[in-house]
């Protein structure tokens, strides 16, 4: 019986340990998708940030290194620039890339340093049980926003493919999401083409996948897909942001 559809062979056979309905193993099945596809699994470096994807190393076959909080980046710079035959990708989210690792970050993108960034923005502090993060939404309610975020004191949500995109050097921006099939399908596109372009030296490559955080959200998976649906992509609009060809 031919196989049709099986685990990619760099995802390691360990149990996730996310929530129920979490779409952190979707987005690593893509990475590691797009690793066996491009043949790059055995000089593939990945760097595991500080959240709910702390144990990234884990998950995936390639060399992991752990990095300090917000600092995957810079982690990502130095690692690159030793080994530039190497194929380094950062997988982080939003309180980890777009609160305290801000700065690496812009800074990264500014130099255009040619590796990948998977930015996991589910708009709240998952790992820590769900204080506000700079993506949160205006009026979400969260641990350390009770009453809603509020612009007056609080802030507007931080959006990183806009910002980024007002940089000259990076590559490629593009936001996506993992809410159905369809999805799925184009943030593999998108997950791929960033690998591919580091591949080919075009520089720095970020890809935003919208997602769903169910457990701190208080809502059911399902629910939890169509709120990403509803109100985060009118926030955060889904499409390509920078692409050098």
């Amino acid at each position: 019986m031919a196989v049709v559809f099986e685990k990619p062979h760099a995802l390691t056979d360990a149990v996730l340990h996310y929530c129920p309905g979490c779409p952190h193993g979707i987005v690593h099945r893509l990475v590691a998708e797009a690793i066996d596809e491009l043949g790059i699994e055995g000089k593939t470096i990945g760097i595991a940030p500080v959240g709910c994807s702390v144990m990234a190393y884990d998950y995936f076959r390639c060399d992991m290194v752990e990095a300090a909080h917000g600092r995957a980046p810079a982690v990502a710079t130095g690692i690159k620039r030793c080994m530039p035959d190497n194929v380094v990708f950062t997988y982080q989210g939003d309180g980890d890339l777009a609160s305290i690792g801000l700065c690496e970050t812009v800074s990264t993108a500014c130099r255009g340093e040619n590796i990948t960034i998977i930015f996991i923005n589910n708009a709240i502090y998952g790992m820590t049980g769900g204080q506000m993060a700079p993506t949160s939404l205006l009026g979400q309610v969260t641990q350390t926003s009770p009453y809603g975020r509020d612009p007056k004191t609080q802030g507007y949500p931080i959006k990183i493919c806009e910002l980024l995109s007002t940089l000259d050097a990076p590559a490629y921006l593009e936001r996506v999401t993992v809410t159905d099939v369809k999805n799925v399908k184009n943030a593999k596109r998108a997950i791929k083409k960033a690998f591919q372009n580091q591949i080919e030296g075009k520089g720095f490559s970020l890809v935003e996948v919208l997602s769903a955080c169910p457990t701190n959200w208080g809502m059911t998976p399902t629910d939890a897909l169509q709120w990403v649906t509803d109100k985060m992509v009118p926030v955060y609009p889904l499409g390509c942001f920078r692409d050098k060809e």
